[in-house]
């Protein structure tokens, strides 16, 4: 009587034993299934982190990140980043979208952009690429371009339908980027586009204000200047702290920008 109930209840402790391991692995499985899923995007709200990111820019285009791009698609990203124009073509000849985002919302022409080959980026805005399409840091192909002195872009990104009003994750306009790194070519196609001159962004400055402050003092940040004051910047309108672009010129030594300055009445 002793052996069989031995072996009875070393059957049953297999069984549980076996129950148990096949509800762990079931566990497992459904774990890695749910990762997976994780993985990959919905498309929802949930996941754009970049809109959550840059509350203030109401003008931006959520990045349009697609959870299933294509191998053509992430293929022209690479292509376009590496300056492989013949590639570029050919992929886009074989059907892959000139509008077409990674999960960081990066487009081919934004990676054009980043590292300065125009030729593709000319080629992708032909074919249909956003200019104001955003990644989750909201840096767009014509915003980029602007801050990065790539005139023939931005020319062609405004020819294309560049939002004036675009901003980056600073609530800076195109203008302010361009005149922070005194990029003369871009500052005047800007301000013939009708971009605001006296936009006031998240640090409290304005482009004339970038330009005194962030610049060298050197020719072209003189340039600069002048352009933004032809164009009717407000040469009284001060930083937080109540400092005039006047005098933050005059404290650096900047004699000529303090001539200009002046001449229009500031102080």
């Amino acid at each position: 009587m002793t052996r069989p109930a031995a072996r009875t209840r070393r059957h049953a402790l297999n069984e549980l034993l076996g129950l148990v391991g096949l509800l762990m692995g079931g566990g497992l499985l459904a774990a890695q299934g749910s990762q997976t899923l994780a993985a990959r995007p919905a498309g929802g709200a949930a996941s754009q982190p970049g809109a959550a990111r840059s509350p203030r820019n109401a003008t931006a285009r959520a990045p349009q990140r697609n959870d299933s791009i294509s191998a053509l698609d992430r293929n022209l990203i690479t292509a376009a980043g590496i300056g492989d124009q013949d590639l570029v073509a050919r992929l886009l000849a074989a059907g892959a979208t000139a509008r077409a985002a990674d999960e960081r919302g990066r487009s081919a022409l934004l990676a054009a952009v980043q590292n300065r080959h125009g030729e593709v980026a000319r080629t992708l805005i032909v074919a249909g690429a956003d200019v104001n399409l955003k990644d989750a840091d909201a840096n767009s192909p014509f915003l980029l371009a602007a801050a990065t002195g790539q005139p023939d872009v931005v020319r062609l990104a405004l020819a294309h339908g560049a939002d004036l009003a675009s901003t980056d994750r600073y609530h800076g306009t195109a203008l302010i980027a361009a005149s922070q790194h005194g990029h003369v070519e871009v500052v005047k196609l800007l301000l013939k586009a009708g971009v605001a001159v006296d936009h006031v962004n998240d640090l409290g400055w304005t482009a004339l204000l970038e330009a005194v402050v962030l610049g060298d003092g050197s020719a072209r940040y003189d340039e600069t200047v002048q352009l933004l004051l032809d164009a009717g910047a407000d040469a009284n309108l001060a930083d937080r702290e109540g400092v005039t672009p006047t005098r933050h010129a005059r404290e650096r030594g900047y004699k000529t920008m303090v001539k200009m300055l002046m001449r229009v009445r500031g102080h």
